[in-house]
């Protein structure tokens, strides 16, 4: 059976498989809350807990952090042992699916009953969170892409600034390609290369979401001259197959001009290129600003038996209190406005660089690509990306490629509708 399938049949048994009031979250006066892969935020959560209890009495809170590669499957089974958690830390597009299929509390009415809640965060991240109409989580924190370079590879080349346009990125790389040296590389995973082919004006699918839309000339030039800079040396080929450590740590390598990646790839890269400083590391939106957010985000499972004590634990966790704590403790932005604030200029003194990094996060929030809320995302990346890789590294024509990545797509797209 596919994911989905057997996520509706989850749902839809769930309460026929409900244990009663021993389970967890099933208590009067009990919260559960399932956090991904943050175990190192202990000592903050003790806090928050506290602080929480203080103001609703008799409350008990059970907190749960699973990896990244253990989170979905866990909540998955909670679903079907109608055991989910009250509270749940969601990542990339997996909330539609939830969303979809009646997992997930609708909050529209929690935020229109407090629209002050709403204000708190910047408009475009809370909205990244609509399915249908409805809003399904709120902001826990937030990444979206940029590009970083090499301003001592820039020089050697004789560039001077971040390029502006899609031309100019790959002329950059070109120029940077080199020996051992490459000039581009970019994860490739959740959609995060999307605004590559964003800013050549290609669309993934058609406006009402039915039809593939990405088979055009336009996009075969552009996969065309893809696949000549990987040929070159231009594009590292580890853009094209590698996910997270391998294209952050060849950048880190201090052998590749740029790197087109989230916010949170900062980090990883500095922890092992001793050769990162502000002089060295440049900072830029990527051409057209256009970029894809890869958030988590929080929501409340639709069979909690709290859900007015969940939503009020929702509130806390992001409040602006909180959220700069938790801000200032793991160097990140939270889409809440004010809590950013503060965390930026927290990081300012510590990392000025860092900070550069994370104010980008804060502009340009309009230009949002590759976060379509389908609940069959997985399956569209699956379908399309394989004969991307194809046309890029040579193994078959743009033009083959395409026609069998739409072919692929429209099925996905069929076979949902």
């Amino acid at each position: 059976m596919k994911r989905r399938t057997i996520l509706q049949a989850a749902l839809a048994g769930a309460a026929a498989v409900a244990v009663p009031h021993a389970s967890r979250a099933q208590t009067a006066r009990k919260l559960s809350y399932l956090t991904w892969n943050i175990a190192d935020q202990e000592q903050l959560f003790k806090e928050e807990f506290a602080d929480f209890r203080s103001a609703n009495p008799g409350v008990e809170i059970e907190w749960l952090d699973k990896k990244g590669t253990e989170l979905p499957a866990f909540y998955q089974t909670q679903l079907v042992a109608g055991t989910a958690p009250d509270v749940v830390d969601l990542q990339g597009a997996i909330w539609v699916e939830y969303a979809a299929n009646g997992g997930l509390l609708d909050l529209t009415p929690y935020l229109k009953k407090e629209p002050e809640v709403a204000k708190l965060f910047n408009p475009d991240y809370l909205a990244s969170w609509q399915y249908q109409g409805k809003n399904y989580m709120l902001p826990f924190y937030i990444a979206k892409t940029l590009l970083y370079y090499n301003k001592t590879l820039f020089k050697e080349a004789e560039l001077s600034a971040p390029p502006s346009t899609f031309d100019e990125l790959l002329s950059y790389a070109q120029k940077m390609a080199k020996g051992e040296k490459t000039g581009l590389l970019t994860l490739n995973f959740d959609w995060l290369y999307w605004p590559l082919f964003k800013m050549n004006g290609i669309e993934l699918l058609t406006p009402d979401m039915k039809k593939a839309a990405f088979n055009t000339p336009q996009m075969a030039a552009v996969l065309d001259r893809l696949a000549k800079a990987t040929d070159s040396g231009a594009i590292n080929k580890i853009y094209w197959t590698g996910r997270w450590v391998e294209p952050n740590g060849a950048f880190a390598g201090n052998t590749v001009g740029m790197l087109h990646a989230h916010s949170s790839s900062y980090f990883f890269v500095k922890g092992q290129g001793s050769w990162i400083n502000e002089s060295t590391l440049g900072v830029a939106q990527a051409p057209g600003y256009w970029a894809t957010p890869t958030n988590h985000g929080f929501g409340i499972s639709k069979s909690t038996k709290n859900p007015d004590l969940a939503w009020a634990f929702l509130k806390h966790v992001t409040g602006t209190k909180w959220a700069t704590r938790f801000s200032q403790s793991r160097k990140l932005l939270t889409g809440n406005i004010a809590a950013d604030r503060a965390g930026l200029e927290y990081l300012r003194k510590d990392d000025p660089l860092g900070a550069q990094v994370l104010q980008t996060q804060l502009e340009h929030t309009d230009k949002f690509t590759g976060n379509w809320p389908l609940p069959f995302d997985a399956q569209l990346k699956d379908a399309f990306y394989p004969e991307i890789q194809n046309a890029v590294l040579g193994r078959k024509s743009a033009k083959a490629a395409l026609t069998d990545a739409e072919r692929a797509v429209n099925r996905v797209l069929s076979r949902n509708s």
